[in-house]
């Protein structure tokens, strides 16, 4: 058996092949949703997938504002902000962050899903939501899921 044919290839910047992604959040549960964004965005659906590297696709999320959360959650939970001044802390609904930023819901539940540090910052500039069904991306030619 040749054990040079087995070689194990890493992807680098250069070597990876990124893609443009549609997912519509109409009526899909947020963490079921988000979860499977934050794999597409890390690449973890691909088999050339490179813990270090940002060898994920782009996704563009539409239709944000209608995207459901189960039980009680669209009003008992709590996001939690701090403004860096004592006496500081903010809370803020899912329904009242939905009437405000209907973005804002899926993002932060996307960026608690990667990784906490530099590339997952990176990571994170690859995803755009939008509240309507109308995104500027279509230059990129996307594919829907």
């Amino acid at each position: 058996m040749n054990t040079l044919s087995y070689k194990t290839v890493s992807a680098n910047k250069k070597t990876v092949n990124k893609e443009w992604v549609v997912v519509d959040a109409e009526g899909e549960i947020l963490g079921r949703l988000s979860s499977k964004i934050a794999m597409i965005i890390r690449g973890k659906n691909k088999p050339s997938f490179t813990p270090n590297v940002d060898c994920g696709d782009n996704v563009i999320v539409i239709n944000a504002d209608k995207v459901k959360l189960t039980g009680n959650k669209f009003a008992d939970k709590q996001y939690v902000s701090y403004t860096g001044y004592p006496g500081g802390q903010r809370f803020i609904s899912p329904k009242e962050l939905m009437a405000k930023h209907p973005e804002r819901v899926i993002e932060k539940a996307v960026r608690g899903m990667l990784p906490k540090n530099r590339l997952g910052k990176a990571l994170f500039g690859n995803l755009h939501v939008y509240a309507g069904a109308e995104h500027p991306h279509a230059a990129q030619n996307p594919k829907t899921i």
